[in-house]
């Protein structure tokens, strides 16, 4: 089981790309599961998954994800990509749920989520539904940390426009003459 295969449905989890097949696998038609789509979080890969397969290797799931195969054996190192399952000569076999977990990690890091949090989160997943509160908690704080550095990123943009504005009509009046 991946940790991706017991996570709540929230519009949180839709929105972290965090949704699909319930733990049993049976997904869509039964209530708080939502189908999944291509990567898991609606928007369209640059590289679209391969019809009709749920197994991949390691070469494959870096060129898919842009991530290198060192970082995903680091990933799976430090528990934040448990449960890779392996072939009978120990090569690893990436599945669907793999790389929507992928996903979702790739977008925590965008966000500036240290990676002691996330693999923490990946933790609780993997304890079950006793800790959805402790989850909650943890991507509540850190939402608000996104948005108070997006609010500081307003700002400097603010004032990068202000002085551009100043430049171009600086350029503008000295045209003129």
């Amino acid at each position: 089981m991946t940790v991706t295969q017991s996570e709540p449905m929230t519009d949180d989890a839709v929105a972290a790309g965090l949704w699909g097949q319930d733990r049993d696998g049976a997904g869509a038609g039964r209530p708080g599961v939502r189908p999944a789509t291509p990567n898991g979080c609606g928007t369209v890969l640059t590289h679209p998954r391969p019809t009709g397969r749920d197994r991949y290797t390691i070469s494959e799931v870096a060129e898919h994800t842009g991530l290198s195969a060192h970082t995903l054996r680091w990933y799976e190192r430090i528990g934040l990509m448990p449960h890779v399952d392996r072939t009978h000569t120990g090569q690893r076999r990436f599945t669907n749920r793999d790389l929507d977990w992928l996903n979702l990690v790739t977008k925590l890091r965008l966000t500036g989520m240290p990676v002691a949090d996330m693999v923490r989160y990946a933790e609780l997943v993997r304890e079950g539904d006793s800790t959805f509160a402790e989850r909650e908690h943890l991507l509540t704080a850190h939402r608000e940390d996104v948005r108070q550095r997006i609010a500081e990123l307003q700002s400097t943009l603010d004032v990068l426009d202000y002085k551009i504005d100043i430049y171009a009509d600086a350029r503008r009046a000295s045209e003129r003459f």
